[in-house]
């Protein structure tokens, strides 16, 4: 006999506790197989797969596309052991928050643990309440997909044929602003289309169809007149939320120093001479940052204050700051300690990849212990970084220009950068991180200070 299984929407990572529904993958009465991808939702960020642990027969779907759900909310139900599509109607539905017997389900279920998800069996069943207390309440079921009524013409757009579009985020925007993503120009890689492309379109497409304005006087002041109120969610929620906390619970300090990157610059010219894999001047620096924590450990640490202790962390997870069309995230590039220059260059390049792709997954995003912010290819010299809470401290560096210096008595024109540490004054006082700030300096200036610790 089939027994309906209630699927839920999994824990999605550290800080995340809602994601909306970007597009189905399946629909009421269509066979999933164990850990088929059944629905593609969008978190504050990321926008991935979710996969369902159950196999068997889709009897119901919850929230459309475009509906926000919180995790625990339900997702879909199947019923398992069903012996064809057409048994799930006669399937009677499982009761709400009824855990079925694992001897029963254990041929029907992955018992998978996802990376960065938590879909097992006891995180599948977690329900979560809302802030005020009250059980989140489950939204109500989808019906089978039915042909929609006929939309005016000017709020559907035509997709069809050769047009350059990856996300469906760019679509579901397109739709609702009623464009024709053919005749939308691309600024992306190969005329891709990203969503700033469509909301330019939206922008130029009102201005054009905008009536001249009647000849009248002008209006008087409105207490009720207001700016345009723009919602703090996604990414750019998400950023607020941790900023602020980093701000309210941190005590930071920051201090910075110029330094002559010559040499490093020629150094990195040299490696790739030679042949093999290019490396890039992201990587050396965090060889450097690496070796820096190593002698100052303090600086790789975070704080727990109930306990009332500094936990020092064993293994250097780095983060780093990458500007993308959904805002700024900050992938990890996991156990960056161990690694050589060849390595970090390639797993810079696949994950800024991943963020401009907006696949990045909540375990790219979390565990980092110390982040390197490089805001130089903004065209700027300096800045005071903001600690990526909960971690320790965050390394910063400005664009390299040749400017002006002293060197060897004698003044030259050098390639020059300005390095600016920001740092958790509860973990260390200024000596340890002028220290380690002046450690990275002197191997920005001579990388052959980096042989002694090899």
């Amino acid at each position: 006999m089939a027994q309906v299984l209630e699927f839920k929407l999994p824990d999605l990572g550290e800080g995340l506790t809602e994601a909306e529904i970007v597009r189905w993958l399946v629909n009421v009465g269509d066979v999933v197989a164990i850990d088929q991808p059944v629905v593609e939702v969008e978190t504050a960020k990321a926008m991935v797969e979710v996969p369902c642990p159950y196999g068997g027969v889709v009897t119901a779907r919850f929230g459309e596309e475009g509906t926000e759900l919180p995790v625990g909310a339900p997702l879909l139900t199947v019923a398992v052991g069903a012996p064809a599509p057409g048994a799930a109607d006669a399937t009677a539905p499982a009761t709400q928050g009824a855990a079925p017997a694992e001897s029963a389900v254990s041929s029907e279920y992955s018992g998978n643990v996802l990376v960065g998800y938590g879909t097992a069996g006891p995180a599948a069943r977690r329900r979560r309440v809302r802030r005020d207390g009250v059980p989140a309440a489950s939204p109500a079921p989808v019906a089978p997909a039915a042909p929609a009524a006929a939309a005016p013409a000017t709020r559907e757009p035509v997709v069809d044929g050769p047009v350059p579009v990856i996300s469906p985020l760019v679509r579901k925007l397109a739709r609702e602003k009623g464009l024709d993503l053919r005749g939308v120009r691309g600024s992306g890689p190969d005329g891709l289309i990203l969503r700033a492309d469509v909301e330019r379109a939206a922008v130029a497409a009102t201005e054009a169809v905008r009536p001249a304005p009647a000849a009248a006087p002008a209006p008087a002041p409105s207490s009720a007149a207001v700016g345009e109120r723009i919602p703090l969610r996604g990414v750019r929620g998400a950023v607020a939320d941790k900023l602020s906390r980093s701000r309210t619970e941190i005590p930071d300090a920051t201090c910075w120093v110029d330094a002559d990157a010559t040499e490093l610059m020629a150094a990195r010219t040299a490696m790739n001479a030679a042949g093999g894999p290019k490396i890039s001047l992201l990587a050396l620096l965090a060889r450097i940052c690496t070796h820096a924590l190593a002698r100052f450990p303090e600086l790789n640490s975070t704080v727990d204050m109930a306990a009332r202790e500094i936990v020092r962390l064993p293994s250097v997870h780095l983060g780093f700051a990458a500007q993308t069309e959904r805002g700024l995230v900050v992938p990890v590039v996991r156990d960056a300690g161990t690694r050589t220059a060849e390595s970090l260059t390639a797993e810079f390049a696949r994950l800024t990849e991943s963020a401009r792709q907006g696949t990045l997954t909540p375990a790219d995003l979390t565990g980092g212990t110390f982040t390197l912010n490089n805001y130089g290819v903004f065209g700027v010299d300096g800045s005071t970084p903001i600690v990526n809470h909960p971690e320790a401290a965050m390394l910063g560096v400005g664009r390299i220009i040749p400017k002006p210096w002293v060197h060897q008595g004698e003044l030259a024109v050098r390639q020059v950068v300005q390095l600016s540490l920001t740092f958790d004054h509860r973990v260390c006082d200024g000596g340890t991180a002028g220290g380690f700030l002046r450690y990275v300096a002197d191997c920005v200036e001579h990388p052959s200070v980096l042989l002694r610790t090899l």
